[in-house]
């Protein structure tokens, strides 16, 4: 294996990362999550899952990378930006922005293997894997070690540079870098996302009860939206960016660059009788790559079914008074 430095190794790997687009990124050294493993288990014992049970698995993988990867000497995070160059039609129904474009799981993944990939050409072969939510690692906490950001009051990742519409990759490996120090918290005494949040999901500083989210409602929910919560949709069929949309930090949330997360010409021009009468082949033409497959068809359906009937609950009242 090369004898780089670790400080020379992390400048490489940085400057690497920017070349393949992401937003940043910092190092953390691999270890035993013993300040987030309370709190974590705290959450799952109050049922803030819901009905995501695979978050309760391999509870002690999650906690301890070196358990994913033997002789894992560093946590490598980074961030990628998917903050859009434009909106969808007010006048139809919202998605997260986060899956206007292709699915970003495929993209990052790509990305990270070849990140790895020059590592290796530059220090020789060394055991590492490449993780963008799809394996029990604890990315968040991993990437506020790293001073890629703090936790804010919406439990997202909050960047002073960046805001928080981007995604998060991490990079488990060997090979050590340099780590980066923790930044401190920039949130203060702002509650917007609290104050904003139409179903009161944010129950604590950092703390969401899936069970009142609507991102949850609308995207992991196999049944339908709960009767409570359909006044509180505000046309979000796909996700929810409203505790986002009102912080302050996303004033300096940079536009993307990436080609594959350019959206459907669709979401553009699509109003509300678009989307209300959306059928399967046109769902499985314009989305055939993008997050809302996993949602899938009839369940995007049913969302936009529960929507439409809101809005004209809504226009009645409105007429009657």
């Amino acid at each position: 294996m090369n004898t780089d430095s670790p400080i020379s190794r992390a400048a490489f790997l940085k400057e690497r990362a920017e070349v393949l687009g992401f937003l940043d990124c910092r190092v953390a050294r691999a270890g035993f999550l013993e300040a987030e493993a309370p709190l974590f288990e705290k959450w799952l014992k109050m049922g803030y899952q819901a009905d995501m049970n695979w978050l309760a698995q391999h509870f002690d993988l999650r906690m301890d990378p070196r358990l994913l990867v033997p002789g894992a000497r560093s946590v490598v995070c980074l961030s990628f930006s998917y903050t859009p160059k434009k909106s969808m039609n007010p006048d139809g129904p919202r998605i997260a922005r986060y899956a206007y474009g292709r699915d970003y799981h495929r993209v990052l993944r790509k990305k990270l293997k070849q990140l790895l990939s020059e590592l290796r050409g530059r220090f020789g072969e060394f055991e590492g894997r490449g993780f963008v939510d799809s394996a029990p690692v604890h990315e968040r906490a991993w990437a506020r070690r790293s001073g890629l950001g703090w936790i804010g009051k919406n439990s997202l990742l909050l960047s002073r540079s960046g805001g928080s519409y981007f995604f998060l990759a991490v990079l488990v490996t060997e090979l050590e870098f340099a780590p980066d120090p923790p930044v401190t918290d920039h949130c203060g005494s702002c509650t917007r996302c609290i104050e904003a949040c139409p179903t009161q999901a944010i129950v604590a500083d950092g703390v969401i009860d899936s069970n009142r989210c609507i991102s949850y409602h609308t995207i992991e929910l196999e049944a339908a939206v709960p009767p409570e919560f359909r006044k509180d949709l505000n046309g979000w069929v796909f996700g929810c960016d409203i505790c986002q949309e009102v912080c302050p930090w996303n004033r300096f949330a940079l536009e993307h660059d990436e080609a594959e997360f350019e959206p459907p010409i669709e979401l553009f021009s699509w109003g509300s009788s678009e989307w209300f009468e959306l059928q399967k082949d046109v769902f499985e033409r314009v989305f055939s790559q993008s997050p809302l497959k996993r949602a899938g068809y009839e369940k995007i359906a049913q969302t936009l079914s529960l929507i439409r009937a809101e809005n004209q609950s809504e226009s009645s009242e409105t007429s009657s008074t």
